[in-house]
């Protein structure tokens, strides 16, 4: 197993962690910009205001777009179960 190939599997290995977590991170950031943006106009200041929509859409997205995160999770494995034969020299 050699530098190129090790770097290779990292890499892949991050750009697969990036795309499993980019929806839920992206709407979680989303609404947490709204949330705040009506605590600033109606100047309400209340923490749970601010948690619960975020959980509640966080958990949302996961959850509608699990078939594809497990899809991509199993792709991945597969392909580096795939890879182990060559690992060894």
């Amino acid at each position: 197993m050699g530098q190129d190939f090790a770097v290779q599997v990292i890499y892949q290995g991050v750009i697969t962690v990036l795309m499993v977590s980019l929806p839920a991170v992206g709407v979680g950031l989303l609404v947490g910009f709204m949330v705040s943006l009506f605590q600033a106009v109606t100047q309400i200041q209340e923490q749970t205001l601010t948690f619960v929509p975020k959980v509640i859409t966080v958990l949302l997205m996961v959850a509608f777009t699990s078939p594809w995160i497990i899809s991509l999770l199993i792709d991945f494995t597969n392909t580096l179960w795939g890879t182990i034969p060559n690992m060894v020299r």
